[in-house]
C-alpha cells in the first residue's frame, strides 16, 4: 500500500518525533525499548491492535542507515503485513572542528541547510 503525500509527510514528521526524542530524551529512549507501542503512540504513530513492533538500533545488511525511503517502503511494507520495523540510528555528532565560526552562527540562524550537518530526516530531506 503506497502512501499517498499527505500520508508519507504525516508519517516522516511522526518518525522524526520519534528519532528526536529518542535522541535527546533518555527516558523516552528507554520507553521505545521496553514499550514501543506506547513510545510510538506518543509520537504520533497508533499501530492497530496485534501489530508486531520490531525496533532496530543496527541497520541491516543492505539497508543504509538513515535512510529515509527504506523507513517509508518498512512503514509501507507494515501496514500490509501487520509487522511494523522502526530503524533507530544511535544519536548522530556533529564535528564543530569542521565547521568555522561562521558556519555555526548561520547553522544557528538557519542560514546553511542542515542536512550537511546531519544524517536525520527533516523536513528538507524529503
Amino acid at each position: 500500500m503506497a502512501l499517498d503525500p499527505q500520508q508519507r509527510a504525516e508519517f516522516v514528521n511522526s518518525y522524526t518525533r520519534v528519532l528526536i526524542s529518542a535522541w535527546s530524551d533518555e527516558a523516552f529512549s528507554a520507553k521505545l525499548a521496553s514499550e514501543p507501542r506506547t513510545a510510538l503512540a506518543e509520537a504520533g504513530l497508533e499501530l492497530p491492535a496485534g501489530a508486531e513492533v520490531v525496533i532496530v538500533t543496527q541497520a541491516p545488511e543492505g539497508h543504509e542507515q538513515g535512510n529515509l525511503d527504506v523507513q517509508v517502503d518498512l512503514w509501507e511494507k507494515g501496514l500490509e503485513t501487520g509487522r511494523y520495523e522502526f530503524h533507530i540510528p544511535a544519536t548522530p555528532t556533529v564535528d564543530a572542528v569542521e565547521l568555522s565560526e561562521g558556519d555555526l552562527s548561520d547553522v544557528a540562524a538557519g542560514v546553511l541547510d542542515a542536512c550537511n550537518y546531519c544524517c536525520c530526516p527533516c523536513c528538507c530531506c524529503t
